[in-house]
């Protein structure tokens, strides 16, 4: 007798291609049978039988009425609706905020900005993060929050005051800025408003935004950075959570937590604000030639400085050494190709600039705290 193929549903009140398909390769390799976009279109299967359900909870009442009317085993995406005791697989949005930080940070950056434009949890997450991870390192953090600001009025002159507002903030805020936005979209608006007020970026104002989900963004004229918050890993770790709990076995209430998988650098904060020009040179030949295997000695000629010079002027301008910085880049190297490829790790060490498997993979531990295995299997490969 063939085994009963599980029925799921997808209640998605916010809705990612990249959530999606994470979902459909658990789908596929388990043959279920998905349920997929009924509410998307705000149709709300009232009465639907089945397995188990993936939701994402966010605005939207009668969504959240219909999954917990259910009483399916269910695991939701969002922490909208803390109150329902349903399983929760997360977006690691301090993880994110810090990959931004470290970013910023790597280039010289001392004035940060973020901003946010609406009551949102995922958004709060990631200011707060990314707040920490600058006073960890004695950096302020100015937080705009447009909906709560005096020039906010909702309706239909909303888009274009918000625009000149934030063009008038962006103005006003000390440069270099390296501004993170709560997401893409959000980025756009902050890009766009200083082209309108000729704000160049990424020269006077750095941005990245959140999620990775612009359409085309190497078409636009500057196109933004943004941090991949690991979507097509949420989708599949939540839909393995769901088969074991539509498999009748326990499992902890207490919200996973997916880390993001990397920031995709675009034009829009591809700068160096090191005043240094020693540094700047090293730090730039750094990301020219991290995949060679360089060192230190190599770094200094390029500054023409002393190597005891040159290290002194790292710890000031970017508070780690040479050394330091050409194994972060090497590591920030090798998590995207964990991430994205399959290499083995061999071949991937070579690539990144070590000149062993071993080497690569002692460093790559001591600064993740986790074994390049298992970093890509966090990652969904």
């Amino acid at each position: 007798m063939s085994k009963k193929q599980k029925r799921v549903l997808l209640a998605l009140g916010w809705y990612d291609y990249h959530l999606h398909q994470g979902i459909e390769k658990y789908a596929r390799e388990h043959d279920w049978h998905v349920y997929s976009d009924l509410a998307r279109e705000r149709v709300i299967p009232w009465g639907w039988e089945g397995d188990g359900i993936l939701a994402w909870l966010g605005a939207g009442d009668d969504l959240a009425e219909m999954v917990q009317g259910m009483k399916k085993p269910t695991v939701d995406f969002s922490l909208r609706r803390p109150e329902l005791k349903f399983h929760r697989v997360l977006e690691d949005h301090a993880h994110a905020a810090h990959l931004v930080a470290d970013h910023f940070l790597s280039r010289g950056f001392a004035n940060f900005l973020y901003y946010s434009d609406a009551d949102n949890w995922s958004y709060e997450e990631r200011g707060r993060g990314f707040e920490q991870a600058l006073q960890r390192v004695g950096h302020p953090c100015r937080w705009l929050r447009w909906h709560t600001s005096s020039a906010f009025s909702p309706g239909r002159e909303e888009w274009k005051t918000k625009r000149r507002w934030l063009a008038a903030q962006m103005s006003q805020a000390a440069k270099p800025l390296a501004v993170f936005a709560a997401n893409d979209q959000q980025a756009l608006d902050v890009l766009e408003s200083c082209e309108s007020a000729g704000i160049a970026v990424p020269e006077q104002v750095a941005i990245v935004g959140a999620e990775n989900h612009l359409l085309a963004p190497d078409t636009m004229r500057t196109p933004i950075s943004s941090v991949d918050t690991n979507l097509e890993a949420l989708g599949y770790r939540g839909a393995q959570l769901l088969d074991t709990l539509m498999a009748g076995k326990r499992a902890s209430k207490k919200p996973v937590r997916i880390p993001a998988a990397g920031v995709r650098v675009r034009k829009s904060s591809d700068l160096l604000a090191v005043p240094h020009p020693g540094v700047a040179r090293s730090v730039r030949f750094i990301q020219d030639h991290s995949h060679e295997p360089i060192g230190v000695k190599a770094l200094v000629e390029v500054a023409s400085m002393s190597r005891r010079g040159l290290h002194k002027a790292f710890l000031e301008h970017l508070r780690r050494t040479p050394g330091q910085e050409l194994q972060r880049v090497r590591i920030e190297h090798a998590r995207k190709l964990l991430t994205e490829t399959t290499l083995k790790i061999e071949a991937l060490a070579e690539t990144v600039g070590y000149q062993s498997a071993n080497s690569f993979c002692i460093a790559f531990k001591r600064v993740t705290g986790l074994t390049a295995k298992k970093f890509r299997e966090s990652r969904g490969r």
